[in-house]
């Protein structure tokens, strides 16, 4: 802990602007006996082992570099296949869903795999990032594996690949790339009936891609990510996700604009991949039957749809009972869920299915007394487009519900939220400033351009906005599920100055004194934590019985902050939105839920 306070206030000592706000603390409470229980030792170790395995800069470079040599990367992970004891071709019998896209294709993977499961099979599910520990990345029947399976198939998989790595030049996979490996290895032992598998980075270059024969594939919505691997436009970051298409293997999309779309069709055409648009969801619905998603927010309407055609396309080809009809051009307008005797049986299945499933960090609302937490991991404009539309619907929801729109002209103003960006069907009659307060705790990583996503998040009108680095507390962590080794402490705490600083340019340090000392100057209400716990507690004011008392040692190095603090405390709720990286919301995750640690 003195180690990371001594490096804060070394960089609160650099110059970025005036007034900047740093909260620092002599001591942060550990978390409770829950979340902070260490796992057994065996697993510990196995984590361990695999964060050794986490890629560097130097690593990341050389992929930028051979981007234009897929074949060479491509051949690295089957090489690493055989040595592990697996063959491409035992891959074949996995019956694999292959999906990849910019946003929602761990959400499209999440409905297919609630939906096979209600029709009685055995799935596996491989993801990425996890939240809150490693073994989330491999699913069973829609459970993370146990400790007890990770550990086992770990050391089965490891062991072989050090052996022989002198024979090999000394090489060995990166995380992600074991990772996945021991996924193919895990659903193979296991058995199951399918295997789910979302890309990592990309597509064509993409480890994943090692799949010779998936039965089908499915691209979700594309956006910018990634620019220094994938490309800088959308044109050529489509072509790096269609490199999963496969010879006659049928794939999916969801309406894409016009260049992007260009690109799929080009090389669906030219890999001779079958390719089809979805229909929106409305198309499957009825006045009589109507589709109820488990996850929200408007955007995972065309996830969800995604979800039914890849699961259509699966079950057509395990010669479930189904009817299919194609028309002309790149659109499945029928599916397996609509018409004729299909219609009832098959329906209720998947129905339920998206309805059921769970994909938490994913427009995920907790409410712990008087706070209100939204977590959603986006990290592009185009997810954090959607990440704000869900949270002021969800803050509207919040005000509705405590009983404040009726008093919006004896206490406040209403926000202001733009007719282009929200459509005035979909605006609330009044969102109010005084009630409920809202808090922004945000931070970003890799190469993501934060200006933009906060000059988004700058149209939810925050009360205050909170960055920390992605450091559950300032003690040492008992969790080695939650270690990085690949970015540093500095870089880490620089990231989140610098977040502050572009607040307050956004703001232009404009807006005048306001009489309600809950609403916060421009110029003052941006503030830096030393870690996810201590911006927490200061966000609950001791009014979160999960989280417990803020430190009472803790400094504020911010002056007049005393009156707001007092405020917060009185005020009838607290929203807080955490987003900007997925890795933020899942050890955010780790307090506000602490059985998910355990």
């Amino acid at each position: 802990m003195a180690q990371l306070l001594r490096a804060l206030r070394v960089h609160t000592a650099r110059p970025r602007g005036p007034g900047r706000c740093v909260f620092s603390a002599t001591t942060i409470p550990r978390l409770s006996a829950r979340a902070a229980q260490a796992p057994a030792m065996q697993y510990e170790d196995a984590v361990h082992t695999l964060n050794l395995l986490q890629t560097n800069g130097s690593v990341l470079e050389q992929v930028c570099q051979g981007r234009d040599q897929p074949q060479v990367q491509l051949q690295a992970m089957r090489d690493f296949l055989w040595r592990s004891g697996l063959k491409v071709e035992d891959l074949d019998g996995l019956n694999v869903i292959h999906v990849a896209g910019t946003k929602g294709k761990g959400s499209t993977c999440a409905f297919a795999e609630r939906i096979l499961w209600n029709y009685g099979f055995r799935t596996g599910f491989y993801s990425s990032p996890h939240l809150v520990q490693v073994r989330e990345r491999l699913r069973i029947n829609g459970q993370s594996v146990t400790k007890e399976l990770f550990t086992k198939y770990f050391w089965s998989v490891y062991s072989p690949l050090d052996k022989s790595k002198d024979a090999h030049g000394g090489s060995m996979p990166s995380f992600f790339s074991f990772l996945t490996l021991l996924a193919f290895h895990v659903f193979l032992q296991e058995k199951v009936d399918v295997a789910v598998i979302e890309a990592g980075i990309g597509g064509a270059y993409d480890c994943t891609n090692i799949i010779r024969k998936p039965w089908v594939c499915g691209i979700s919505s594309l956006g910018i990510d990634h620019t220094n691997i994938l490309g800088d436009t959308i044109e050529k970051i489509a072509w790096q996700k269609a490199g999963i298409f496969k010879p006659g293997v049928p794939a999916f999309t969801v309406p894409q604009p016009t260049g992007p779309m260009v690109v799929l069709q080009d090389r669906a055409q030219e890999i001779g991949c079958p390719l089809f648009v979805c229909p929106e969801l409305e198309e499957y619905e009825t006045p009589e039957r109507s589709l109820h998603l488990g996850l929200a927010g408007h955007h995972q309407r065309s996830n969800a749809a995604l979800a039914l055609q890849l699961c259509q396309s699966w079950l057509q080809q395990r010669s479930a009972q189904g009817m299919t009809c194609w028309r002309e051009g790149l659109v499945w307008r029928r599916s397996l869920f609509k018409g004729g005797a299909c219609w009832t049986c098959c329906f209720s299945l998947a129905s339920s299915g998206l309805e059921e499933v769970e994909w938490p960090g994913r427009s995920h609302t907790i409410r712990h007394g008087p706070l209100t937490y939204c977590l959603d991991g986006a990290h592009t404009t185009g997810s954090m487009l959607a990440c704000v539309r869900w949270f002021l619907q969800e803050g509207a929801a919040l005000e509705r519900m405590t009983g404040f729109v009726e008093s919006r002209g004896r206490l406040g103003v209403s926000r202001f939220v733009p007719p282009l960006l929200f459509p005035i069907s979909a605006c609330p009659p009044s969102i109010l400033r005084d009630p409920v307060v809202r808090v922004l705790l945000f931070n970003t990583t890799g190469e993501r351009d934060s200006e933009a996503l906060l000059k988004l998040l700058r149209l939810c009108h925050f009360d205050f906005a909170v960055f920390c680095p992605n450091i559950t507390e300032t003690v040492a962590s008992s969790s080695v599920d939650q270690q990085n080794l690949s970015v540093t402490l500095e870089n880490m705490l620089n990231r989140c100055l610098d977040h502050q600083s572009t607040w307050w340019t956004l703001s232009g340090h404009a807006g005048r004194p306001s009489d309600n000392p809950v609403v916060v100057e421009r110029r003052t209400d941006a503030l830096v934590f030393p870690c996810i716990l201590s911006a927490l507690q200061w966000i609950s004011q001791g009014r979160d019985p999960v989280l417990g008392l803020a430190d009472q040692k803790a400094t504020l190095v911010q002056p007049g902050m005393a009156a707001r603090m007092q405020a917060m405390q009185k005020v009838a709720g607290i929203q807080v939105l955490i987003t900007g990286s997925l890795h933020l919301v899942g050890r955010a995750l780790m307090h506000l839920k602490p059985s998910l640690a355990s």
